[in-house]
Formats: structure tokens, sequence, C-alpha cells
């Protein structure tokens, strides 16, 4: 058996994409000239809905720079055939996040980031692209803090928008 690890950093961004609470479609490959967050999360967690609280806030500062928070759930519970139940579950959700949130597979997820079925995470799982289409940062298996702590994220997003 072959173990893959995380995907490199940095990389180009690979495209992803998904259909948020409103109907609308997001693509990554749509966003290029923005920095872009993405934040994978579980609908019920209590950290995830933290973690969009503190991008929330950095998207209502940061987004007229440049700035594009996207939400991805992919808790089994949500992924499912019945539209009208993710829908429900994601826009629960939104009570936390002035950003779009969809529904994903957890297998989209753990192969985009590069991570094996054997590894042990945690959500939200993080990700940041730059302007020019590059994954700049992403969480490992392990965690990085460092991608869901205000300060830090607010840091590297100023430095990233500030590039162009």
């Amino acid at each position: 058996m072959m173990l893959q690890a995380a995907a490199p950093v940095p990389r180009k961004a690979a495209e992803l994409k998904m259909v948020d609470t409103s109907g609308g479609q997001f693509m990554l490959s749509a966003q290029k000239g923005k920095v872009v967050v993405v934040q994978f999360l579980f609908t019920w967690c209590p950290h995830c809905q933290d973690t969009a609280k503190v991008l929330s806030k950095l998207q209502s500062e940061l987004g007229p720079q440049g700035l594009q928070v996207v939400g991805m759930a992919f808790n089994d519970e949500v992924h499912t055939q019945d539209t009208a139940k993710n829908n429900a579950e994601a826009l629960k959700f939104k009570a936390y996040a002035n950003f779009p949130i969809g529904i994903v597979s957890r297998d989209t997820v753990l192969n985009y980031l590069g991570f094996s079925v054997l590894d042990k995470w945690g959500v939200p799982l993080m990700l940041i692209v730059d302007r020019k289409g590059n994954v700049v940062a992403q969480s490992k298996p392990a965690g990085s803090p460092e991608l869901q702590t205000e300060s830090s994220l607010r840091v590297m997003l100023t430095k990233l928008l500030a590039e162009k």
C-alpha cells in the first residue's frame, strides 16, 4: 500500500468547485486575481464555527482589497444525494459566516490536500491561494494553528493582498 504525502506548498492550485447555499457556483479558477481562503469544515464543529467568525471579520475588512473567503462543508451527514438536507445544514452554518458555504465530499477534500485516509486530522482544514492561483499555505494533517488564528492570518493575508 502506498501512502500519499500532503500536497507540496507552494503549488499551482488545481480546480476546486462547489455549489453554495444560494445556488451559485464557486470555482477556484474564477477567483484568479484575489487571495482566497478556503475553510474545509464540519457544520456541527464549534471550532469551525469560531474560525468562521474570524474569517467573516477578515472578509469584511479585507474583502475590498481582494480577499475572498469560502467555506466547504464535508462532514458525512451533509454529503448526501438529498440537496435540500445539504442546503439546510449549510444554511445553519451561515449564522457564523458572511461568505459562501457549500458542500463537497470528504474524498474531494482529502485528495485536494494530499491527505491519506490513514492520516489523523482535525477540522477546520485551511487552504490559502494567492492572487496568481498558487496554493501558498494549507493545513497539515497534524494541525496548523497559524492558519486559524486571527493575528497570524491577518499578517499572512495582508502581505498576500499587498502583492500585485
